[in-house]
């Protein structure tokens, strides 16, 4: 389980960027939303996976004892997901507006249309 996240944040990694390059509206969005799962995932194996213990001081310590998970990183994946929510919803709303205007999804298109 220890090699398969890192390789498998790498492989979403690199659909991502795949995705991205594309010149269609609704890839290069695909590209995003994959970046953004590649990145809460590789904050996740960043923080470390640990079993049997937990993030929180026993009464009678002043740290935590080993093995532990650090909380920071599971805060922050948090918000990273909940801005990404809203990162993806503004990017469907604005292909879907483009779409509807200009009838085309390809960049290219848009590039030579006379409405812009």
């Amino acid at each position: 389980m220890e090699i398969l996240l890192p390789v498998l944040t790498g492989i979403l990694f690199s659909v991502s960027i795949y995705f991205i390059l594309h010149r269609h509206l609704f890839k290069l969005i695909l590209g995003l939303i994959l970046f953004g799962l590649a990145t809460n995932l590789f904050l996740f194996v960043v923080g470390g996976m640990k079993r049997g213990g937990i993030a929180i001081i026993a009464q009678g310590n002043e740290v935590p004892v080993e093995p532990y998970s650090d909380p920071v990183p599971q805060a922050l994946l948090l918000t990273a997901i909940v801005i990404g929510f809203g990162i993806q919803a503004f990017a469907i709303v604005l292909i879907r507006r483009v779409y509807q205007t200009f009838r085309s999804n390809n960049m290219d298109n848009l590039n030579n249309n006379e409405k812009i």
